[in-house]
């Protein structure tokens, strides 16, 4: 964090955004909140809440709708602005991250011999 409070010394405006992915079950829970809050508590900063969007072979899933909801209103509570990112183009499997497991499919395709 005394690298987010040297930044700010230069930066073009007073606070930080950070961008959060929601990991199902890995940083979503409201302890995750309360350890963030703390974690931050001498940055002036506000919270970009990112549902993770799976994509095959990833080992995530993306958390419960109920799970973002609470966490931001833990973090709205501690007097924090945050947003909750919403998704795009997950039901084409074009939304973040899914475009590149589906380049990394047909890679391992192409090392099994496919032609495509």
């Amino acid at each position: 964090m005394a690298a987010c409070q040297r930044y700010l010394v230069k930066a073009p405006r007073d606070f930080i955004t950070f961008e959060y992915v929601m990991l199902d079950g890995v940083n979503d829970k409201a302890q995750h909140a309360y350890e963030l809050i703390e974690l931050v508590k001498d940055v002036p900063c506000k919270f970009n809440l990112i549902p993770f969007n799976p994509f095959p072979n990833s080992g995530y899933e993306r958390s419960s709708n109920e799970n973002i909801r609470i966490f931001r209103d833990i973090l709205q509570q501690a007097e924090f602005v945050v947003t909750v990112r919403k998704t795009r183009g997950d039901d084409i499997d074009a939304a973040c991250g899914q475009l590149a497991g589906q380049v990394q499919d047909k890679r391992a395709a192409n090392k099994n011999g496919s032609r495509f």
